[in-house]
């Protein structure tokens, strides 16, 4: 191989501000969308647990829709198909600023709200069922006793698995580029468009994820240690 190996030209300049550019707004719309699906999964969760049956069902749909279908597939049915969906006004207020990054955001959150769901249920579940009922004989509605007793000790059991999610989610905004929204592996594609240097460009992509995975697992690790420091 003849292949001359120029990290430099990646690494400085205007190809560094584009990755420097890149990885802020990964980490953008992943902060976004991970809170929205936290939200949005707390909700379906407790909504799966009630004994009102719409609820039920709407909750099992929307966790077996999400979570068996394509992301990408996801990530250009809200691209392209939102002027169907979305409300004209929201639509212009979107377009005026950043509807590709508000495109990704809504996939990325309907995609992980619906495995975090099912995480927040397996830890609610995982609490014993006296609790609940110790909480409503005590005078709380269903939805005080999630909030104050059952969900703050279901969160402490699923913080890895969520962790584990958060990081999927990160990952799974790489996708986003396919759509235009300018992060950290769209920066890369537009380095290698223009200088020639895709092995330099994908491979600084590469490591920028790889080491925010290293520091995810390290979190997970770590609270694993401190979790079974306190249970023992």
């Amino acid at each position: 191989m003849n292949y001359q190996f120029q990290w430099n030209v990646v690494l400085s300049g205007e190809y560094l501000d584009w990755i420097i550019k890149g990885l802020v707004v990964t980490c953008q719309i992943s902060a976004v969308s991970l809170f929205f699906a936290l939200v949005i999964g707390t909700a379906l969760a407790v909504m799966r647990l009630t004994r009102f049956k719409p609820f039920v069902w709407f909750t099992v749909a929307y966790t077996e829709f999400f979570r068996n279908t394509p992301l990408l597939v996801q990530i250009f049915f809200w691209y392209f198909g939102s002027d169907g969906l979305l409300p004209r006004p929201l639509l212009v207020w979107l377009y005026e600023r950043d509807f590709e990054f508000a495109a990704g955001v809504i996939a990325l959150t309907v995609y992980t709200s619906a495995f975090i769901a099912e995480e927040i249920r397996s830890g609610i579940n995982s609490i014993p069922k006296n609790q609940l009922e110790a909480s409503r004989a005590c005078g709380l509605s269903f939805v005080q006793a999630m909030r104050y007793v059952i969900l703050p000790q279901a969160f402490r059991i699923i913080i890895p698995p969520l962790i584990s999610q958060s990081l999927n989610l990160i990952k799974n905004s790489s996708l986003c580029m396919t759509i235009g929204v300018a992060e950290l592996t769209y920066m890369a594609r537009q380095i290698e468009s223009y200088s020639f240097r895709g092995f330099e460009a994908f491979t600084i992509n590469m490591m920028i994820y790889l080491a925010i995975s290293l520091l995810v697992s390290l979190a997970i690790n770590q609270y694993n240690k401190h979790f079974l420091r306190m249970a023992g």
